[in-house]
């Protein structure tokens, strides 16, 4: 689980638009990924997206709502990288009023390194095994394809959203 989750932050945080407009840009390439980005949001079509994914993007609105971020990417200028996920200690509680998602309180953290072009996020996974995931970035945004992602409840076609801290 650890791992699928790290693949998904990891992919999320490749996936980079930019402007044709240079001026307009701003960082570009390596400097244009470095620092913090939590995942905020799935995008999913409500008519075709299975009840798992639709589940997922509520509890994941729920949480950011809260701020409360269950997904987390550092990367830093010296090409490693962070992965802080809570979705391991999501607990689900059903209740008078319908169902509660407390904050977890718990956290795992991995540690890679990356490479970054301004298109593609190279990154070394748990298994020591070399990924890419393609990444747009606007601004203070990251969208990352979810449909590429293999992340259970967040595999969906759409997109998950970061978004720098």
């Amino acid at each position: 689980m650890k791992r699928t989750i790290f693949a998904l932050l990891t992919l999320s945080t490749l996936i980079f638009s930019c402007s044709s407009d240079k001026e307009d840009q701003g960082p570009q390439g390596q400097e244009a990924i470095v620092g913090t980005w939590q995942a905020t949001e799935l995008k999913i079509d409500n008519e075709t997206a299975s009840d798992e994914a639709k589940f997922g993007r509520d509890i994941l609105n729920h949480l950011t709502a809260k701020d409360c971020y269950i997904l987390s990417l550092t990367f830093y200028a010296d090409l490693s990288v962070i992965l802080e996920s809570s979705a391991n200690y999501l607990e689900i509680n059903a209740t008078s009023t319908g169902l509660d998602v407390p904050c977890p309180t718990e956290v795992d953290t991995e540690t890679s390194t990356y490479t970054y072009d301004g298109e593609v996020i190279t990154y070394v996974d748990t298994d020591s095994t070399s990924k890419m995931i393609s990444a747009t970035i606007e601004g203070n945004i990251m969208r990352v394809d979810a449909a590429d992602l293999d992340i259970p409840n967040f595999n969906a076609s759409g997109e998950l959203l970061f978004v720098r801290k």
